[in-house]
């Protein structure tokens, strides 16, 4: 668009960089789910995994709430609970391998 080019922070944005409305990408996104031929998912799914994916590559907690916006890592321990919970036989494991390889 060279100097029509508006350029914002928005993730979502119209042809020439304009912030679409609010709703806009949560309407759209069935359509592109249904034409990708994916398993339905909603705008929403993608945040989740998106912090699902950062907590089980090991990213601290403090991190993975700072990129969801949220006030406090507690509220992301307590809407992620389950995949730290999962986690942590992983954790386990590679601890025990790290004393047993340093002994």
């Amino acid at each position: 668009m060279g100097s029509l080019w508006v350029e914002t922070d928005y993730v979502f944005v119209n042809e020439i960089g304009e912030p679409v409305h609010a709703d806009t990408p949560s309407h759209v996104m069935p359509k592109l789910v249904r034409r990708a031929g994916v398993p339905p998912a909603r705008l929403h799914d993608l945040r989740h995994m998106h912090a699902t994916t950062l907590l089980l590559a090991g990213v601290p907690v403090h991190v993975v709430s700072d990129r969801l916006g949220h006030a406090d890592p507690a509220i992301t321990l307590r809407v992620y609970a389950h995949v730290i919970r999962d986690h942590t036989a992983e954790v386990g494991e590679l601890f025990a391998a790290a004393v047993g390889d340093s002994c």
